[in-house]
């Protein structure tokens, strides 16, 4: 490998060629085989598309490491324009057969230049304990574990289906109603944005984040991005028919290509609707409902912080059983 190679350029996917593109896509797929070999392996050619996907108000910049048409290392920054000003989000990969040739310092350091260009002081980014190189590489920047997460799996042929049976009992008049959707209704877009943002609500550990307000706006552009990248999202809402506020809400993503695993998204209940078991009603009717409209689902697939006591406890009663570790990570640029 010659000294050029170490070289990383900025990369603008909406104007790349298709066969770059690609080449990127081909670089995460590769990435993802080396640290899950035993998931159902990701698609070049989707990952490619999920390039060139930003969020109304979001700024990305990327770079890519060449070496003649084979993306060796890639690194993505992206932030928003309106909100948390002082914060940006990275990632990085470089090709497991091309690592310890210094190719993830020369995407990081052109990821710390645009940081810094932004006036954006506070990174985080995200590992698994399923590729150790990633929290040594976190540790040697001098980055902090600002949110530790258990990730944990559900075997759906393994269902405790009497909890489950349960956990759908509601009460005589209650005056909740279930919805599911793949695309929020437009009647439901506002009462949806603002139920999204009891996510604020979930425990931050230590990262210095401000709470995000969440748009009609970005809603849709979520739904017109999931869909080009090949995925359906379940979202299933609970409705109050007293006021017609959305109390509650979960969500998961399927891949008829990527059959088996099924990502669980956000669940969430506002702090005036707990205690009524609404999350627990929420996650048993989801399963059923991957059970129905999934063939070939097998796992389900979700993410908690450690601290958040309730959700670990909803899940372990479900079945669901660790299966590695994520750290959300938080590294101070010096202002």
């Amino acid at each position: 490998m010659t000294t050029t190679l170490l070289n990383a350029s900025s990369f603008d996917p909406q104007t790349a060629s298709e066969s770059q593109k690609l080449a990127v896509g081909e670089l995460l797929a590769a990435s993802y085989a080396f640290a899950y070999p035993e998931d159902p392996p990701v698609l070049p050619h989707r990952e490619a598309v999920t390039l060139t996907h930003v969020t109304p108000g979001e700024k990305v910049e990327q770079f890519v490491v060449w070496d003649g048409e084979q993306a060796l290392a890639w690194g993505s920054l992206s932030f928003d324009t309106k909100q948390n000003l002082h914060a940006a989000h990275a990632r990085l990969t470089v090709h497991p057969d091309h690592r310890r040739h210094g190719l993830g310092t020369a995407v990081s350091e052109q990821l710390e230049a645009v940081a810094r260009r932004e006036g954006r002081h506070t990174i985080t980014f995200g590992t698994s304990s399923r590729n150790p190189a990633g929290e040594a590489y976190a540790r040697h920047l001098g980055a902090q574990p600002a949110l530790p997460m258990r990730v944990s799996r559900l075997d759906l042929t393994a269902l405790p289906e009497g909890l489950l049976v349960t956990w759908l009992v509601r009460p005589e008049n209650d005056p909740y109603v279930l919805h599911v959707w793949t695309r929020l209704p437009d009647e439901y877009l506002e009462r949806g944005a603002d139920m999204m943002m009891v996510m604020n609500t979930a425990p931050k550990g230590d990262l210095d984040m401000e709470d995000w307000v969440i748009t009609p706006e970005m809603i849709r552009a979520w739904d017109s991005m999931i869909e080009e990248a090949g995925e359906v999202r379940y979202f299933m809402a609970v409705e109050d028919t007293r006021s017609g506020q959305l109390d509650g809400y979960t969500e998961v993503f399927w891949d008829a290509d990527r059959a088996a695993l099924v990502h669980q998204g956000a669940t969430a209940v506002r702090p005036s609707a707990r205690g009524l078991g609404l999350g627990k009603w929420l996650k048993a009717a989801m399963l059923k409902h991957v059970q129905a409209h999934c063939p070939g689902a097998r796992w389900i697939q979700t993410n908690n912080a450690d601290e958040n006591a309730a959700m670990l406890g909803i899940n372990v009663k479900m079945g669901f059983q660790p299966w590695a570790q994520f750290t959300e990570w938080q590294l101070k640029l010096p202002q």
